[in-house]
This record gives structure tokens, sequence and C-alpha cells, in this order.
């Protein structure tokens, strides 16, 4: 894991919690855990080796220095492990690369080709590759052996909110940056009556601040339009559950989008964008809808109450749940 925010994260941290997921429930299942992980992290049941110290984004010389630190205790403990899965940098492999240790390397977002087709031309052994997505796959999948693994959330954590009230807010819940659409999400809320909650960490780049100034900042009233900041796990299930749907109009590639099945997994439907992986996210009229447009995710709103929220949760459930995904990763080599 590359360091810099903790496992598990405080707040924000995507594939922090993907960690510390999957290595509790590997824990559970019986298999011995070392976490190669940000100093100060703590995972029940697991070896914690930490390496780097808290702080996101990370300085440029603490990325810098984790690479050697990550090097040196791979190649000290190669002959221990049956499987090393990296969620950090493909260069933390080098020293391991060929030796004949499983490895998966996880991808989490657009994937560099560069790196992917030099890597395989040198010596190696026992890797294949991950990316959370059919899309993601396609951005990296020049060589080598490449699996789609969806991400997860522990359903465990959410509680599902069978009913909301007509007049109950929307939500959106991500970066508050140009590309993730939160200007568009107030918009939709004022033009057709609704209230919206708002929630994610501003950007420090200054673009991004003065966006959030000048675009976001001027509708928050704490009636029509509520910030409610950043939220935790115990946040999350509070404001997703008493949401009537998410809106989610980034115009960003994502890759995922672990937001959305962490609304889902309260019953609340999800409305987004038609980019990249959403579609493999978000199944048309069962939990949520698959919009091209503004116009359209406006109209969507009125087909909500349509849509079945137990439904929703349990169409995630069967495809994202933290138990169901660590077992396909340590099927890759069973």
């Amino acid at each position: 894991m590359d360091p810099g925010i903790l496992v598990p994260p405080k707040g924000y941290g995507g594939h922090e919690r993907l960690v510390y997921m999957f290595a509790k429930e590997y824990a559970r299942l019986g298999h011995e855990i070392h976490l190669l992980v940000t100093k100060g992290s703590k995972v029940e049941g697991c070896t914690v080796h930490p390496f780097g110290i808290e702080g996101y984004p990370p300085r440029k010389i603490n990325a810098l220095l984790a690479i050697p630190k990550a090097w040196w205790f791979l190649w000290k403990n190669r002959d221990k492990f049956d499987l090393v899965h990296n969620f950090g940098r493909l260069a933390f492999l080098l020293p391991i690369l060929n030796h004949q240790v499983n490895k998966i390397m996880t991808y989490g977002r657009i994937i560099n080709k560069k790196n992917i087709s030099l890597i395989n031309k040198l010596p190696n052994k026992n890797i294949k590759y991950t990316a959370p997505s059919d899309w993601c796959v396609s951005t990296g999948n020049v060589s080598g052996e490449w699996h789609t693994v969806y991400n997860a959330i522990d359903f465990s954590s959410y509680t599902l909110v069978e009913k909301t009230s007509p007049d109950a807010p929307l939500i959106f819940l991500s970066r508050l940056e140009r590309l993730k659409g939160a200007h568009e999400a107030i918009q939709i809320a004022l033009e057709t009556g609704n209230r919206l909650i708002l929630a994610g960490n501003i950007s420090n780049l200054p673009d991004e601040k003065r966006y959030f100034e000048e675009e976001i900042r001027p509708y928050i009233d704490g009636a029509i339009i509520q910030y409610v900041g950043t939220l935790d796990d115990e946040g999350k299930n509070k404001y997703l559950g008493m949401a009537k749907a998410m809106l989610f109009p980034a115009r960003t590639e994502e890759a995922f989008g672990m937001v959305m099945i962490e609304a889902m997994a309260c019953g609340t439907p999800v409305i987004a964008y038609n980019v990249a992986a959403i579609p493999e996210v978000v199944i048309d009229n069962v939990n949520g809808f698959v919009v091209n447009d503004f116009e359209e995710m406006k109209i969507k709103l009125d087909e909500v109450i349509n849509l079945n929220r137990s439904d929703v949760r349990n169409s995630a459930l069967k495809r994202f749940d933290s138990k169901f995904i660590s077992r396909l990763y340590l099927n890759l080599f069973s």
C-alpha cells in the first residue's frame, strides 16, 4: 500500500478501506496476514509493518523514500509469503517480480499502458493484474494476465432504509471538484424543488478551491443546500440512508465509484452519467438510472420512487460485498 493514509482511513481513502476489509476477511478465513502500510495503522488479526508517515497527498520525498523501503521488506521476506497483494505502486514489486511467490497487482484508476508493457518485458512469473471494472481493465490490458475484480464494501456496516418520504433530500457525496459535478447536483436540486445534502472533501488545488468558493459555497444555505463536510462511516450511513436518491453527475472517467455502492447498501438508488464504468455498477431500473445528460437526470428523479429500496441493496450486495470479493481475489491463485 502506498504510504500516506492510515488503514483503516479516518476519512478519504478508497484503497485503504479495501485493504482493511480484505485483510480482516483473509484473517477470519484463517490466513496469516502481514500489512506494509502507513505508520499508525492498526488492523485486528493482522501484523502491521509501518512504513511511511501519515499525510495526504504525501510529500514527494516521502513517496520516493517509500520505494526502497518496500523493496527491502519484500526482498527480505520473499520466501515467507504465499501471496503478495499490491495496492501500491507497480514499482514496489520489482525485487520479487521474477520470484516464485504469487503476486496480484491491483489498480483503482486509469492504467499507464507504458508501465505495464515495460514491466512485462522484464523476467517475471506468477503475477496477475486486476482492476475494478471491465472498462478500467481495458485501459491497461496490453500485456500480462488481467482480471476484473470489482471494488467492495462491508454491507453489514450499512443499514437499509426501506422507505423515505417524498420530501426526503437528495445527496451528493464525492470530492468537491468541478469534474465530479457538485454544481450540477445543486442546479438539479434547485430546478426540481428538492433539498440537497452535499458531502465530501474540498480540494487543496487552487483551481478547485476557487471552484468551491465561487460555484458551490454561495448556494449553501443550510436549508435547501446543506454541506455536511467529509463523512466517516457513521456519517455515510446516516446521510445516505435518509436520501431518496444519490446524484452522481461526474464527468470523469470513473474506474468504479465506491460511493455509489455505499448508497445502494442503504437502499438509496443512484442516478449517474453514462461514462466509463458507471453502467457496470448502476443497473437501470433496478438500483438506479444511467443517464446521458443533465435534463435526463432531472427527469429520472421522478422515477426513483418506483424503485424498491430492498432490491436496490440486494442487487449490489450480490455483486459487491467484501466477503464475496475477497474470495474472488484468493481464487485467482486457488
